[in-house]
């Protein structure tokens, strides 16, 4: 998912037009807890953002924000529990953008409505994508990954967070580009497919920098690449897949924030200052570009705008690549 680009160009105006906090900002809300539903399982990139979020927006609005995990159906379960809850500002979901527009293309009958049923509140941040391998594998860049597979055809498994996810799809773009016939082996979340990857139980994974870069500063896995367009300063002597020799891979993994669709603007304008606030918190900032991620707070609109667009964008994907879920 290539966000940086379009997203970069806001960086000078973030939260233009809401400054002034509108009326119902002024008042009560929130007045009981904030559920913070992320659809994968404890661990992954989605659980460590809610998390960090939830402890800042707690502090921020006086009021608790907890994180609840409902797993299941590539993050589909999650995603339509927060989308049939009350829209009263109470429910909040934070979910991969990757996972929530491929999701509109490669489930053939969604349970909410992708275009109507959520609202975004804001694209948080965002990270390239790390080729991890296990250290035993005899591989220590790209060319060696692809000739490793080519050797032993079908014999390679790469995990994922689950079958729709942003990792999912782009390591099936990375074999069709290259010819490589490892299996996907999904799980539910980026923790629990990172922990089979650091025991030896799969060979590989195009997984999220914010959960991964700790396994590779540790040596639990050895990094050989990352997607995006430039290297990551994060961990700068990687090469990106373009550089490896394998063009076409250029995805960022964002995160954002949404509420029901049918939740009053005042009350997605009152979360948007928060969240903003949030991210422009010093200690916050640092964290996150430690992890390899960029900060993209955008508004509402532009969220709402950049959806669509990858809407369209992975839909032309899945089906030239001929994917679908069960």
């Amino acid at each position: 998912m290539n966000l940086i680009s379009p997203l970069a160009l806001l960086a000078a105006a973030i939260g233009a037009g809401l400054t002034a906090a509108p009326a119902l900002a002024q008042q009560a809300y929130p007045v009981k807890p904030i559920r913070l539903v992320v659809p994968l399982a404890p661990g992954g990139p989605s659980d460590i953002l809610a998390r960090l979020m939830a402890q800042k927006l707690t502090e921020g609005m006086k009021q608790t924000v907890f994180v609840e995990n409902r797993t299941g159906a590539g993050g589909t379960i999650g995603i339509d529990n927060a989308a049939k809850s009350t829209p009263d500002g109470y429910t909040l979901l934070l979910v991969a953008v990757a996972s929530y527009t491929i999701n509109a293309s490669l489930y053939p009958k969604l349970p909410y409505d992708p275009h109507k049923d959520l609202a975004p509140v804001s694209i948080l941040a965002g990270a390239p994508y790390i080729l991890v391998v296990h250290p035993a594998l005899p591989v220590r860049n790209v060319k060696e990954l692809i000739a490793l597979d080519k050797r032993r055809p079908g014999e390679l498994n790469y995990s994922s967070g689950g079958t729709g996810t942003g990792p999912h799809l782009a390591t099936e773009v990375f074999k069709a580009n290259t010819g490589m016939t490892a299996v996907h082996i999904a799980y539910k979340g980026a923790g629990p497919a990172l922990t089979d990857l650091v025991a030896g139980h799969v060979q590989f994974q195009l997984a999220n920098m914010i959960a991964s870069l700790p396994f590779v500063t540790n040596n639990r896995l050895r990094g050989i690449a990352v997607s995006g367009s430039k290297r990551s300063r994060a961990i700068p002597e990687l090469p990106t897949i373009s550089e490896s020799g394998v063009p076409g891979l250029e995805e960022v993994g964002g995160h954002m924030i949404m509420v029901p669709g049918a939740t009053p603007r005042e009350i997605i304008a009152r979360l948007h200052q928060e969240l903003i606030k949030v991210l422009e918190q010093p200690e916050v900032k640092v964290r996150l570009e430690s992890e390899g991620a960029e900060i993209f707070a955008t508004s509402p609109e532009r969220s709402a705008a950049v959806i669509k667009s990858e809407i369209v964008r992975m839909a032309k994907i899945i089906k030239k690549l001929g994917l679908q879920a069960n």
